[in-house]
This record gives structure tokens, sequence and C-alpha cells, in this order.
């Protein structure tokens, strides 16, 4: 069995537990190992099953494997949609420094947060700034979405038989509808001249959170139309069900909705507040500054947690799938890779 596998399914964890897992996965440090690195912790837990993941060494070896290899097919995965980085590191800035520019340590650990935030924080805030130009709109939405698509594609179930250029031409529209939808609420401002402020403060919010959850539906469609594998507790392939493939994808669209819905959201309520204090009226630049920085720490605090929702491998009951299914095994609980 390949070891992500056998961890995910052999470690019952709480939510709790799956928190504090991804905070240990998240780490910057997994974005520069090497491919020699990675394949040799990978061998050793081939060759070694019955390793204890409460081993210190074990501990270390199986982060490495977990947060740069896919679970799948075993391939690595690309260095920009590693999900790597996270809560301790945020923590970490405030307890080296007292305030994230206290000193070079401090820096240096928040500019290496994660491979997903860097790309992420920066298009989420530039997606909520109500700009004229169509160009300033188009650019962020589509650096966002396309980002997201790319990272859903490549992070999702990678089970079932597709072909490269299915994932590109899918990768393709997905990023442009996506983006048109993403763009929905600057032109119904612009159009309605909104004047109602809890409208137009909310509306992108809750638009980007939708069409976040919608990318990661159409850019893992695949997995609801064919069906990924579904396995026992030995590893063993019983079947490809399309039911387990839904649920994959429902799942992870519904923490990718909580992820992005909540960054937006919180950034723009402090925004709210700071506008009526004296420092804002003295300073107008810094409610910028407070937005960026609010939407990264907020976001850096949101993956781990919106990660942990559901299991990294979902478990569900064989009455709940297909007919050929059930009749294939006795089991009367399988599962399957939920993706990230």
């Amino acid at each position: 069995m390949e070891p992500n596998v056998r961890f995910w399914v052999t470690e019952r964890r709480s939510f709790i537990q799956r928190f504090l897992q991804w905070t240990e996965l998240l780490d910057p440090t997994n974005l520069v190992l090497s491919v020699e690195k990675i394949e040799k912790s990978r061998q050793l837990l081939l060759t070694n099953e019955d390793a204890s993941v409460h081993d210190l060494e074990d501990q270390q070896v199986c982060r490495e494997c977990l947060s740069t290899v896919h679970p799948d097919n075993s391939t690595l995965i690309p260095v920009v949609f590693r999900p790597a980085g996270g809560k301790d590191e945020i923590f970490e800035i405030f307890r080296v420094g007292g305030t994230p520019f206290a000193s070079l340590q401090s820096l240096t650990l928040f500019f290496s947060l994660l491979a997903f935030l860097p790309f992420t924080a920066p298009l989420v805030f530039l997606s909520l700034v109500s700009v004229k130009s169509l160009k300033s709109m188009i650019l962020p939405q589509f650096s966002f979405y396309t980002y997201n698509t790319a990272f859903n594609i490549i992070n999702g179930n990678a089970s079932y038989n597709r072909h490269p250029y299915e994932s590109l031409l899918l990768g393709a529209g997905v990023s442009a509808s996506t983006t048109f939808f993403g763009l929905c609420s600057h032109l119904l401002q612009i159009k309605l001249q909104l004047k109602n402020i809890f409208i137009r403060k909310t509306l992108p919010v809750i638009i980007l959170a939708q069409v976040s959850g919608v990318n990661v539906v159409a850019s893992r469609s695949f997995e609801s139309t064919r069906g990924i594998e579904v396995m026992d507790k030995e590893g063993n392939v019983v079947g490809y069900s399309r039911r387990a493939g839904t649920k994959a994808v429902k799942d992870t669209a519904t923490s990718r909705v909580m992820l992005f819905g909540t960054s937006a959201l919180i950034p723009e309520v402090f925004s709210y507040f700071f506008k009526r204090t004296q420092l804002f009226l003295r300073y107008p630049w810094s409610l910028w500054t407070l937005k960026l920085s609010c939407t990264v720490l907020v976001m850096g605090l949101m993956v781990p947690l919106s990660f942990s929702i559901f299991p990294q491998t979902g478990r569900i009951q064989c009455s709940k799938l297909e007919k050929e299914i059930q009749s294939a095994t006795e089991e009367t609980e399988l599962f399957y890779n939920r993706g990230v």
C-alpha cells in the first residue's frame, strides 16, 4: 500500500488531531526538499510498514512523504502547488520578535509561510479592491482562479484514467469561466451603483467564496463522472465509484468555501471599524497595509483549519456505493483519497 494512504487509513484521528497534524505537515522546508531526499523517505516507509509514527525519526519521514508525494500515483507534487507552511510559522513570527518585522529571522519566517499562501492571499486582497479599470479587475481574478484550478487538479484524486490534454482543456475552461463569474460582483456594483454599504462589502465576499467552491467542483468534475478508486483497509482496490468521487469533491469544495469566505470576510470587518478610528483619519494609506496583513494572517490560520475539516482519506459505507462495488467485497466500510 502507498505509505501516504496507509498512514491516513490506519491513523483514525479527530478534527483536533487532524488540525495538529496539518500544522506539522504544512512546513515551509518541505518546499525545498530534494527529489533524492523525498524518494529515500518514501522507500523507507515502503520497506518498513510497521514503522511507528510516534517515533521522532519516523514522524519526520512521514511528514516529508505526506506533504510532497501524491497518494494516488506516487508522483512528486510540483513545488508551487505543495500546501506547505502554516499556523505554526505565523505564531513563530510573533514569538520571535513581537511584530512581524522585528528581526531578520521573523521577516524570513513571514515570507516562508507556504506555497499556497503567497500566491492566493495577495490575489484575494486584490480581487476585493474596488477599481474602475477593466484590466485591473480581470488580472487579479484570472490569476487567482487559474492558480486555484491548477492546485485543485494537481492535488485532487488522480486514480482515474485521464489524458494530459483533457486536464489542460478542462483547466483552461474552468479558469476562464470562474474568472467571469468572479468579476460579477465588480460589474454589478458598476452597473447598479450600489449605495448600501453592507451589500457593497458582502457581495464580493459571497461571490468569491461561492465561485471558489464552484472552481473545485468544475476542475475536479472527472472524479464525479468517471469515478475514483475505493479500497479496503488493506489498500486493495475494490473498484471505481462515482458516488465516492462526488463526495470527495463536495467535501473539498465545502472546505474551500470556508477558507476563502472567512479569509475575505474578516479583513472587511476589520476595515469597517478601522475607518472609524483617528489613526485612519491621520494615515488613510494604512488601511491597505492593515487589510493585506489581516488577509495573510487569517489565511495562514485558515489553511490548516480548512484542510482538517474532513479526513484526507475519506471513509464511506459500502451500502452507499454502486451495486457492482457492493457485490465485489464483503467489507462494510471502504476508503478513498479525498484530495486537498
